[in-house]
């Protein structure tokens, strides 16, 4: 058994989440995957996925595998590279993934640049409001607004992000403006999910967390609605930063309360933890490290 190919083969299983398309994307016919599967995990003597007629899942002993196998294989090409042309462009496929609202607004554009310079290689991006495990799901690169926790993943700074108070001038007007935290509970407030599944914002005041119960007449999962029921003057609003900043600048939002914002959350592009990361996957990080503080500069949505 080459080892090599054998590896290969099981990190596409893996990355593309069933038999059949790791079967088309390498070219081989689908009973020599099934072969060359069988035969690592003979050699191995684990079973390194969980199969059903549905689907196909990694074990334990299969995360811990693929992370190896990643390592590997990305040491194996980063040599290659370096021992070859240095004109050599970086090639093959980024899974990437992101927050939906950031994503539409900065990620997005930067990575669609960013293709227009690399265009040996080809990125699949997903949009979601969900942290992800990252090396179950194939994702090479994430970019996170959250302070990072999985010490088996390297995070790279690249900016952080408030979480603001916001409201519009018009109902500014009719309430006047809170001077502490505690006066939202007794005005109207729009909730959007995202930042907080409690019905509580959070603040810090001297060093010293405030937790302050709001009552929000609408409530929802999705920061564009939330947002435009903000400027339509339903209720005060609690965002990030980014999210509200163009709305800000056009004068439809105020922000308020600032001196009570909690602590800024990290901007990080986390990747899994390699000695050496792949040539695609570095020059990846190192353009999205420029692109994205620059495009919250550009958009009018910088807020630290």
């Amino acid at each position: 058994m080459d080892k090599l190919q054998a590896m290969s083969v099981f990190v596409q299983i893996a990355e593309r989440g069933s038999l059949t398309a790791a079967a088309d994307a390498l070219g081989k016919s689908l009973p020599a995957v099934v072969r060359i599967l069988a035969s690592l995990e003979d050699a191995l003597q684990v079973r390194l996925f969980n199969r059903t007629t549905r689907r196909i899942a990694l074990t334990e002993e299969g995360r811990f595998y693929l992370e190896r196998c990643r390592r590997i294989l990305g040491d194996i090409e980063d040599t290659e590279l370096t021992l070859g042309q240095h004109e050599t462009e970086p090639r093959g496929v980024i899974t990437v993934t992101a927050p939906v609202r950031f994503g539409e607004m900065h990620v997005a554009p930067a990575v669609t640049h960013f293709l227009r310079r690399y265009r040996q290689l080809q990125v699949r991006l997903l949009l979601l409001d969900r942290v992800i495990d990252m090396l179950e799901e194939g994702v090479d690169v994430a970019v996170r607004i959250a302070t990072l926790a999985d010490s088996s993943l390297i995070a790279k700074p690249i900016g952080a992000i408030r979480q603001v108070v916001c409201a519009s001038p018009e109902l500014l007007a009719e309430t006047g403006q809170p001077q502490r935290p505690e006066d939202l509970s007794r005005l109207p407030c729009v909730r959007f999910t995202g930042i907080s599944a409690a019905s509580t914002w959070r603040f810090r005041e001297n060093g010293r967390d405030l937790t302050v119960p709001v009552n929000a007449s609408f409530n929802c999962n999705q920061v564009g609605p939330s947002v435009n029921a903000c400027i339509a003057g339903l209720g005060f609003g609690m965002f990030y930063c980014y999210q509200v900043m163009p709305a800000v600048r056009r004068g439809e939002l105020q922000l308020l309360l600032t001196e009570f914002e909690p602590d800024p959350l990290p901007l990080s592009l986390v990747f899994p933890q390699n000695r050496l990361l792949s040539p695609r996957v570095r020059s990846f990080v190192d353009w999205m490290a420029q692109a994205l503080p620059a495009s919250l500069e550009i958009k009018g949505s910088q807020c630290e």
